[in-house]
């Protein structure tokens, strides 16, 4: 491979914390050239998030800046928004995830932008959008998905709406937004102009749930928190092992169960009219689950899994970070990198998704330093002398 896929793309990405940076993240991960604009005083807070700091240094840093560089620029100036648009007029996207109107008050509405370069794609993430009523809020991930109606349904049904142990919403608004700035970029191949992509963190989650809207429009059917089952989808649950383990089976569909029932050596269960169907085996699906969990119960878990895989059933551990460290699986198709770090030696993160046969993407390096390539993008990219880097530097612009 001579180069990456998305090498003749320049990416000044304004954002911060996670719902615009995983955007730029993904895109980095293709070959984008993402510039990361930062205060430069602090830098994005997301240098300091997280639980476990070896180093006084944040392990989510080093993953959602990876393959980025790093200037610093005072965005709430005069001369840190002209530096802003000369890169403009020098790249191809610029991302932000601020709350609408910012980039306005600062003289960058798209209509001022593409009057600098009329090739630039816009993509701006937020929790609402651009537009509505509710656009001018502060808007976070956790806000989207409960509007989005994932966190109504996520949880054990005695207890309150659950969440994933993830930013699930801004990760989705960033994946969304990814797609739309491909989306835009191929569109200005045909037509010569850039436009905005608007990502609203409520409207990713939205996308990702399912049939809930005609269920309620059409059948008056509101989906509820169902703990780990879908209704009317069996068997798919946790089943328990005869050594204490847990393994989840899927066995949904008509001819999986049939090939489940064999493995059992219940064959008869595929015949029994309460589990021959998907619509049956979804209104018997607790009795059904009885029978199943018996029968898993008598078996340690790796030979059910033996079993079951041999059979041609999709089952599995749930897996903590520690089993997927250990998995052949996850070796063999190098799902885990080891990117080299200036204070952790090697920093271990999740290899670059999905995988291109031509031209993959690939981790090049892991989160910088604040300001790292200062020198390399205001001198060599914007051409600025060593005197003004400096000055701008000592006036605190940059």
């Amino acid at each position: 491979m001579t180069h990456l896929p998305l090498d003749d793309v320049r990416v000044i990405e304004l954002g911060q914390l996670l719902a615009g940076p995983f955007c730029g993240q993904l895109l980095g991960d293709f070959g984008a050239e993402v510039i990361k604009v930062e205060d430069p005083g602090r830098g994005d807070p997301m240098r300091q998030w997280g639980r476990e700091k070896p180093h006084g240094k944040s392990l989510w840093w080093p993953v959602v800046a990876r393959n980025k560089k790093s200037v610093t620029c005072d965005l709430r100036t005069r001369q840190g928004q002209d530096l802003v648009r000369k890169l403009v007029a020098e790249s191809d996207v610029l991302l932000e995830n601020f709350r609408p109107g910012t980039l306005e008050r600062w003289g960058m509405s798209p209509a001022e932008l593409h009057a600098i370069n009329p090739r630039l794609v816009i993509t701006r993430v937020t929790g609402f959008g651009q537009t509505g009523p509710y656009a001018p809020r502060a808007g976070y991930g956790s806000i989207g998905e409960a509007m989005g109606g994932i966190r109504y349904v996520t949880g054990d049904p005695s207890l309150p709406p659950s969440r994933a142990g993830i930013s699930l919403g801004d990760s989705l608004a960033a994946t969304h937004a990814c797609v739309g700035t491909l989306v835009a970029l191929h569109e200005r191949d045909r037509s010569g102009r850039g436009q905005v992509v608007d990502s609203a963190i409520y409207e990713a989650v939205l996308a990702m749930m399912e049939s809930l809207l005609p269920e309620w429009q059409q059948a008056g059917y509101q989906r509820e928190r169902t703990g780990p089952v879908l209704p009317n989808v069996s068997p798919s649950n946790v089943y328990p092992t005869r050594d204490g383990d847990a393994i989840l089976i899927a066995a949904n569909q008509d001819s999986v169960f049939t090939r489940l029932a064999q493995v059992m050596g219940a064959k008869e269960l595929a015949d029994d009219e309460r589990y021959a169907t998907h619509g049956a085996r979804g209104e018997n699906m607790d009795e059904l689950d009885e029978i199943i969990a018996a029968w898993t119960a008598g078996h340690p878990a790796d030979e059910l899994l033996r079993l079951l895989h041999d059979g041609g059933v999709p089952a599995g551990r749930i897996y903590t970070a520690k089993d997927m460290f250990a998995d052949p699986h996850f070796a063999a198709r190098e799902a885990i990198v080891n990117v080299p770090h200036p204070d952790f030696g090697e920093v271990a993160m999740q290899n670059v998704v999905p995988k291109l046969s031509g031209t993959p993407g690939r981790v090049r390096s892991a989160g910088p330093a604040l300001g790292q390539h200062n020198e390399e993008v205001y001198g060599g990219l914007l051409g600025l002398t060593p005197e003004e880097v400096a000055d701008l530097s000592t006036a605190g612009i940059i």
